[in-house]
């Protein structure tokens, strides 16, 4: 039976090697430096190296969700949320222009730099080149390792393949043309140019073919949590819809689903976990409940799990503050009951006015609503046919799964109103006074995690999320997204009726009750909003369709049609034209919706987009680092150029590497 990892890279090699793979993770190996990756004295010829290399990567895919500093104002994965159609940012208190992002996103800025505000761009652009920079380790040093077999060898260069082409994936849909980098150099560079992204899909595309040869099935591996031949799969079909190559991709999810031994959850498994405070908000046990504790997603029982990211144990445990970020501020003194009290009240369990029944600190944890959720992904998102979806597990309050506002009860006991449902307004006096932050529904099944350090504690009022000791497994993929996917690949080829078969089949595992005749690709991608909330990479997931959509001709849900030639190349806050991300923006969302602000008892708040944030700006500081060559810089942003020179493919790119002059 499989083990998972636990996050242990001391389980995979011995620690003497660690230590001088990493030097105690030293700075100057973990921090980027992606214009050079100068690491002349880091030399591996062991096979233990090589493992401790991939563990590395390994790990650092959680990095991508959670951050390994554990902010628990907000993490990474937020940042694809509120580029999309799905969230926006919730600290209504932040600085009047925290979400004006169509003026303050531009490649000189903390935003393209860092973190700031709790938006993560910089920190993608030097996650993602670290990753490459593991993978890059593996691929540089392989040949140096002796008395490895054929088979072994080319399983450690599938699973480098794996975490080069997954962080390559994602950034050329985060920051479009971006420099190729394949190896570590014996001398520094500081002459790249940028690469076309199709050229590196190309590149990556190709090597996935390999990996999804080489690397064994989950079953022949020793732990859970390594890179299996079925990730290897999942990754390869999406490079083969991001090349245009829909056929492809279609036949690798038939073998993916009806091959590879994985199958969906359909009833209740493994361990029932009855959520945080049954009295007050208790859990009907249901397969879709289950299926996101994450005790039962690194067991044999899970068949749906592809490949899931360990996180559990005191070595490398990364904290995740799920409530408190992604949960309403339902403790707020924004919102009132009608007669004036505050309307949740966080009791602690030794205080005398605790009453079980009413406890939703516990139940839900203390949302803080760095990330707030979109009015589209709290009711649009859900109706189907013309009917909002409450049976369907995802969407459901009946059996706790999913939380209206309306469903919480006021719980100060001084209030006459005591013990009735939250609401909006009473007559025509508003309760709920900042509805951005305070007042929205969210799916509790995907952000709750024990706080086992709080629950130790009856004297705390502050439950978050998984901290020290607590358990966060995440999955990486599941099978779920494979139908998804075959949809999409289906429907690029006129094959409605089977990508709407596709679709359907993940409705009825969620128990829904409203099934779809025919599917638009508006359609796909909300199912996928449905099913893989906080798993995908919306932002990255809808400009990897917007480019579908433009190679395969197919027409979106409003029946635009978008152009190879200018898909990615557009400038304006206007709702014509644009990419498809673009308009799921325009339709969805509240950004440039109100130019003069929203107001919110902190102040006015602008929301704003531009079509070029589809794609990041390139961070100044790697342009200007390159001092000998030119980065491209993406259309809209200052410093772009149409005349800089850019590989156009990837074989000159990688001929180019070893010149440093």
């Amino acid at each position: 039976m499989n083990q998972y990892i636990k996050n242990k890279i001391t389980k995979l090699v011995p620690l003497v090697v660690l230590g001088t793979l990493l030097t105690s993770c030293s700075k100057d190996f973990l921090e980027p430096d992606p214009l050079s990756f100068y690491e002349p004295g880091t030399t591996f010829s062991t096979e233990s190296g090589l493992q401790a290399t991939l563990a590395i990567a390994d790990r650092a895919l959680r990095g991508n969700y959670i951050h390994y500093n554990y902010a628990n104002n907000s993490v990474p994965i937020g940042t694809e949320y509120v580029f999309s159609d799905m969230a926006k940012y919730g600290k209504t208190d932040a600085s009047t222009t925290a979400a004006d992002y169509a003026n303050i996103i531009v490649p000189t800025g903390s935003f393209a730099t860092g973190t700031n505000d709790g938006i993560y761009l910089g920190y993608y652009w030097d996650e993602g080149y670290n990753g490459i920079k593991y993978a890059n380790t593996v691929l540089t040093y392989i040949d140096k390792v002796q008395n490895l077999s054929e088979a072994v060898k080319n399983k450690y260069i599938g699973q480098a393949y794996f975490h080069r082409a997954y962080r390559y994936l994602n950034l050329v849909y985060q920051f479009g043309d971006i420099p190729l980098i394949t190896k570590i150099l014996s001398v520094p560079k500081q002459n790249y140019y940028s690469t076309k992204k199709e050229a590196i899909i190309e590149m990556i595309t190709a090597d996935m073919e390999k990996a999804v040869e080489w690397v064994p099935e989950q079953s022949a591996l020793p732990y859970y949590g390594l890179v299996n031949k079925g990730a290897c799969r999942q990754l390869l079909i999406k490079c083969y819809l991001a090349s245009g190559r829909f056929a492809e991709a279609e036949a690798q999810a038939d073998i993916l689903i009806n091959q590879s031994g994985y199958s969906l959850m359909q009833n209740s498994f493994g361990t029932f976990d009855p959520g945080g405070k049954p009295e007050t908000w208790p859990i009907t046990r249901n397969v879709i409940w289950d299926l996101h504790r994450p005790q039962n997603k690194v067991i044999a029982a899970n068949k749906e799990a592809i490949m899931i990211m360990p996180n559990s144990g005191a070595q490398s445990f990364l904290g995740f503050a799920s409530m408190r970020i992604f949960g309403p501020l339902w403790a707020s003194g924004n919102l009132r009951t009608p007669d004036g009290k505050q309307a949740g009240l966080r009791i602690a369990s030794n205080n005398a006015n605790y009453n079980p029944l009413y406890d939703y600190n516990k139940a839900f944890g203390r949302g803080i609503a760095t990330i707030s959720a979109s009015y589209y992904s709290q009711v649009p998102m859900w109706v189907v046919n013309g009917v909002e979806d409450k049976q369907d597990l995802r969407h459901n309050s009946t059996v706790g799964n999913w939380v209206n506002m309306e469903n919480l009860k006021y719980n100060d006991k001084s209030s006459t109103y005591f013990g009735q449902n939250f609401r909006i307004k009473e007559g025509t006096t508003l309760l709920a006074k900042d509805t951005i932050r305070d007042y929205f529904d969210f799916p509790l099944y995907k952000i709750y995690l024990h706080d086992v350090v709080q629950e130790a504690n009856p004297s705390s009022t502050d439950f978050q999320g998984a901290t020290t000791g607590s358990v966060a497994h995440m999955y990486l993929y599941r099978l779920a997204e494979t139908y998804l996917l075959r949809a999409e690949a289906r429907f690029y080829q006129g094959n409605v009726v089977g990508a709407t078969q596709d679709v359907n089949v993940i409705r009825q595992r969620a128990g829904a009750s409203q099934l779809y005749s025919t599917v638009t690709i508006g359609d796909i991608c909300a199912e996928r909003g449905r099913e893989l909330y906080l798993e995908e990479w919306r932002n990255v997931e809808l400009k990897r369709v917007s480019h579908c959509l433009a190679i395969s001709g197919k027409p979106d849900e409003w029946g635009n049609t978008y152009s190879l030639s200018n898909w990615d190349k557009q400038a304006g806050t206007d709702n014509a034209g644009g990419s498809y991300w673009w308009q799921r923006i325009v339709h969805y969302t509240l950004y440039n919706k109100y130019p003069n602000g929203i107001v919110v008892p902190n102040g006015t708040k602008k929301y704003t987009m531009d079509k070029r944030n589809a794609f990041w700006p390139i961070p100044n500081s790697a342009i200007t680092a390159n001092i000998k060559g030119k980065l491209s810089q993406n259309f809209g942003y200052d410093g772009y150029d149409a005349n800089v020179k850019v590989w156009e493919n990837w074989e000159d790119a990688v001929a180019d590497e070893d010149k440093t002059e």
